[in-house]
């Protein structure tokens, strides 16, 4: 996989890199799936943001197979994310309202970026907490037949003398 070995350079000179993975490289998303064939489009831009800060803008597409939480049956998720990320020298000392501020997301590196490991984390931070289909129901609901009573034989002892 695709290692940048300056991922500030990358930023300040504007470099573009694209291109796909196997979602079975993906092995941190492997329990959340039915299966691990196919693939995930990305798009890796560097730039220099409004302050000239370095930044990256990361697009991520495709469908991902997800377990649904109730019939465990495969929910396809229309993959769509699209970040911008704030890269920060890895034990940079930011202050608490830098931190605290939701327009801007922080990505700590020594200078090697891995891009695959990038690409997943920003995967598993757009998937729904508990994916299910629209319109589904409980896992073996319809195949459970006809469900028995426990107390159906106390109603038949009911009004019996001893």
């Amino acid at each position: 996989m695709k290692r940048i070995s300056d991922a500030f350079a990358f930023a300040r000179d504007g470099r573009v890199l694209k291109g796909t993975l196997a979602i079975s490289g993906l092995e941190r998303l492997h329990d959340l799936l039915t299966r691990t064939d196919g693939e995930l489009a990305y798009h890796l831009e560097g730039f220099k943001g409004a302050r000239g800060e370095s930044m990256l803008r990361l697009v991520v597409t495709g469908v991902l197979p997800l377990v649904c939480q109730r019939c465990l049956e495969a929910v396809p998720y229309d993959l769509d994310v699209d970040s911008r990320l704030e890269l920060v020298p890895e034990g940079a000392d930011l202050s608490q309202d830098e931190l605290e501020d939701d327009t801007r997301d922080f990505l700590p590196v020594a200078r090697e970026l891995d891009v695959a490991e990038l690409v997943e984390d920003e995967i598993l931070l757009a998937l729904p907490v508990a994916p299910r289909h629209e319109k589904c129901g409980l896992p073996s609901a319809a195949d459970a037949g006809e469900r028995i009573n426990p107390f159906a034989t106390l109603a038949g002892l009911k009004g019996k003398p001893n």
